[in-house]
Parts: C-alpha cells; sequence; structure tokens
C-alpha cells in the first residue's frame, strides 16, 4: 500500500495557537500532529508514503527526514501553493501503485485501510472515499449517500448529524487521469464535486473516531484525543 498525505497546510486558523509552523506538524502531547498519522500508516501495513509538502517544508523533512519507523518516506514541494489538487497531482509523480491512498495530514480518522483497499478493488470505482457520520456536519458539509455511493456533495451551512467525507481517499489511475495537468486547483470543489454524478465515488464507511485540528477548538480537544487509555 503507498500513500500521500497532504502536509502542505498553512494553518491559517491557528494562527496565535500555533505560529510559523505547517499545521501537520503542531504539536500534540509532545508530538507533531503528523507522527500519530504516520504511526497509523505504519501500523497498517503501510511502506511508502509521499509527503506533500509547500509552506516550510524544511520543518517536516528536518524533523522526519527520510524514514520513519521502518516507513519510506519521500517528499514532493510545490514551487508555489497550488491547492490540494495540484499537490496530488504533484506527488502523483512519484506514485507506482495502481491504487494510491490520498489523506490530509491535519486529520486523523480510525480507519481499516486494507479494508477500505479491498472494498475499492472490488467495484472498480474511479475512487473510493471514506465517510464517517458526526454529531454535527455544520462545519464540514455533508454528503448525499444512495447505498454505498456519494450521490452529492451538500454545501457548508446545513446542521445536525450526517455522514462527511473525512478526507481519506483511495484514487485509481482514471481518477489520476481527471486531475489538471497544470496550476491550483481544489481537489474537492474544482474536482469531486462538479464531476460527481460521472465519477460516482465510493462511499466506505467508518465507525471510527475521527478528528479535524483546523480550529483552536479541535486543535486543544487533539490533546485529549490521543490520550493512552487508563
Amino acid at each position: 500500500m503507498q500513500a500521500i498525505v497532504l502536509a502542505g497546510g498553512l494553518g491559517t486558523r491557528l494562527r496565535g495557537v500555533v505560529d510559523d509552523l505547517p499545521k501537520p506538524m503542531a504539536p500534540v502531547r509532545g508530538r507533531p500532529f503528523l507522527a500519530f498519522v504516520l504511526d497509523q500508516l505504519v501500523d497498517s501495513g503501510f511502506k511508502t508514503v509521499t509527503l506533500a509538502t509547500g509552506y516550510r517544508h524544511e520543518a517536516i523533512r528536518s524533523y522526519f527526514g527520510a524514514g520513519y519507523r521502518g516507513l519510506a518516506l519521500r517528499y514532493s514541494v510545490e514551487p508555489e501553493p497550488l491547492g490540494t489538487g495540484g499537490a496530488i497531482r504533484l506527488a502523483c509523480d512519484g506514485v507506482s501503485a495502481d491504487n494510491v491512498f490520498v489523506l490530509n495530514g491535519d486529520t486523523y480518522l480510525e480507519l481499516d485501510f486494507r479494508a477500505m483497499l479491498a472494498a475499492h478493488a472490488d467495484t472498480e470505482a474511479e475512487i473510493t472515499i471514506a465517510v464517517c457520520h458526526v454529531p454535527d456536519v455544520a462545519r464540514y458539509g455533508a454528503l448525499e449517500l444512495t447505498d454505498d455511493t456519494v450521490g452529492a456533495f451538500l454545501e457548508k451551512g446545513r446542521s445536525g448529524p450526517g455522514w462527511i467525507n473525512a478526507g481519506t481517499y483511495v484514487m485509481g489511475p482514471k481518477l489520476r487521469a481527471r486531475l489538471q495537468r497544470r496550476g491550483a486547483f481544489s481537489f474537492e470543489r474544482d474536482l469531486l464535486v462538479p464531476g460527481v454524478s460521472s465519477i460516482r465515488p465510493r462511499a466506505f464507511r467508518s465507525s471510527g473516531r475521527f478528528i479535524d485540528i483546523g480550529t483552536p477548538e479541535d486543535y486543544a480537544r487533539a490533546q485529549l484525543f490521543f490520550r493512552p487509555p487508563g
């Protein structure tokens, strides 16, 4: 299994709480948040990960180097901000597997990666999206699901419980061929949302815990999220 981890976020909403660091390097219980993401990948059997970096990329490379707990780390560095879509496109240049995982370096989802990959392969989907159920979708935007297919990405502003995109994908070669060949773009807003009817993303439902450290409140919650049991 191979993965791309998007680790170029500026963390503008965390300014004043975490300054001058890429968002995935925000310290949680004395370690970068990204270390918890990589721990999960190591424990799930991944061997190679490409870190898609941009802002302050040197801070990530100097901390993790070329490897982490036996996991080979590669780096793709944006020469300028490319958005999530452009960052994925650049990182895909180093991918050899037909199907590759893409994760956000500032979110964490308890997930069975092997089961997700198997489900993706069984349906020959262009892309499989890990989805999770949350008490309030207001911050994230909800998904409209029909069986195990994403029918629509609903705009933010709705509230109440629902299914959300948890920011972990398995991308096949057909989906990678849809990526814009140049320039900056949003993977979700510019590709998945307008193309949902033709792409027909598969939804892989996860019941595991989920956290996104994009706000000061959730960043503070992360300190308890990773607290050892007992």
